[in-house]
């Protein structure tokens, strides 16, 4: 997962049009909270570009965890705007004069977004940099068109019988036809999922069953997706990178998930029905093949489930960098310093019962001996800075094996009093 080395301009557009409709601000605003995880792909000269400012102490602490100096990474914050993409909001703040100085002074920078959205391709154009891993001729029309595509579910449902890989059954409709497409498909099954097209971490989804009101005919525009909501026993993914040499397996895991909006990760995967992984990975590489065809390189993933009939079925792609990829490159940038080359972790969230500042937070877990050590190995990231409400914390685990990283979660949940978060 080691990225090239020439300077990033690492660009959080979590306001993009690519996940979910641009015009869903408040959505956006939610999973924007997360750009600081960014700093973790930082290294000497790179720029930040960021919707959400970061403490001066998760700054501190993420460059002693990543030992780099702290003032060697500069960090722009953009303030959102609603309805439009992270590109116009930079516009709008008059930071481009800013952004334009900074890539003068660091010949051969890229531009590393989180998503490869038409915007993105304009204002690298407008810096005049490359986007990475593109190069001087970037990325082409139809590998942005490709990136669309596959992050809608009707996209993806197009593809996949081809690929070989096994979905729900269902249907795709338009909105005036939904009340229509969830009455025959609950003909066939006791239970559906209600999809939007372009939507990203349970943002949406509706389970209607037999007894539920049928969504009226028209009551929602645009393109949906009914499928049979299947029995399901886990919750996975695979974290992928698409190259001109052939796709590469970066993780696989299993997603913590509640009413089908993700709230945590562990990998790596339990292989509970003894082939997922390798039916994952296997379906990860034909969907890698089919989109560095149309010219698209950098991060993708499948997430799936494994149902009580024993076979795994596919639920969406996603071609982003997605919440668990950064994180993912955190595990293994920082184990390279520790004694355990193959590590497993975990992500997860919790609401403390007192409130606590980044720094507090921190010392709290070294006094009890729960923070990450590189000298051992394992131990406690907070990955994601302070949050607004200074309780509910996002963190990482980092141990030998899974046993281990459950025993870690229980301590920290237990030492910082921390509730299970449900959504």
């Amino acid at each position: 997962m080691e990225l090239h080395r020439s300077a990033l301009i690492i660009y959080a557009n979590f306001h993009s049009d690519m996940a979910v409709e641009v015009t869903t601000h408040d959505v956006l605003s939610r999973w924007a909270e997360q750009a600081p995880r960014k700093i973790w792909l930082m290294r000497p000269g790179d720029v930040l570009v960021t919707p959400v400012s970061l403490s001066p102490a998760f700054r501190r602490y993420a460059a002693e965890l990543l030992r780099v100096p702290a003032d060697s990474v500069t960090v722009v914050t953009v303030p959102p705007v609603r309805g439009v993409p992270m590109a116009e909001a930079v516009r709008r703040a008059g930071l481009m004069d800013m952004l334009d100085a900074l890539t003068a002074e660091r010949p051969g920078i890229q531009l590393l977004p989180v998503a490869l959205d038409t915007s993105t391709v304009d204002f690298a154009a407008r810096l005049g940099v490359p986007v990475a891993p593109y190069g001087p001729e970037g990325p082409t029309a139809s590998a942005v068109e490709a990136a669309y595509r596959l992050n809608t579910k009707s996209g993806f449902r197009a593809v996949a019988d081809g690929l070989g890989i096994r979905l729900a059954p269902g249907e795709v409709c338009g909105g005036k036809n939904l009340s229509r497409t969830v009455g025959a498909v609950l003909a066939r099954y006791e239970r559906v999922v209600v999809k939007p097209d372009r939507s990203a971490g349970g943002y949406g989804l509706r389970f209607v069953s037999r007894t539920d009101p049928v969504p009226a005919a028209g009551e929602q525009a645009g393109t949906w997706v009914v499928e049979q909501r299947l029995d399901t026993v886990q919750a996975v993914s695979v974290q992928m990178e698409a190259l001109p040499a052939g796709p590469r397996v970066l993780f696989s895991g299993e997603m913590r998930t509640t009413t089908g909006s993700f709230v945590g990760y562990v990998s790596p995967l339990e292989d509970r029905a003894g082939t997922s992984v390798k039916e994952l990975e296997h379906w990860g590489s034909a969907l890698g093949h089919h989109l560095t065809g149309h010219g698209y390189v950098g991060p993708y993933g499948i997430d799936a489930v494994l149902a009580s009939d024993g076979r795994l079925y596919a639920t969406e792609s996603n071609v982003r960098r997605t919440a668990t990829i950064t994180p993912g490159f955190m595990v293994d940038r920082l184990s390279r310093t520790g004694k355990i080359s193959d590590p497993a972790w975990l992500l997860g969230r919790g609401r403390s019962r007192a409130q606590h500042s980044f720094a507090g937070a921190v010392r709290l877990l070294r006094a009890e001996d729960l923070a990450w050590e590189s000298s051992r190995g394992e131990g406690v990231v907070l990955y994601a800075d302070v949050p607004a409400d200074r309780r509910t914390w996002r963190y990482a685990v980092i141990g030998a094996d899974r046993a281990r990283v459950t025993e870690f979660e229980a301590a920290l949940r237990d030492v910082m009093k921390l509730e299970v978060i449900l959504a």
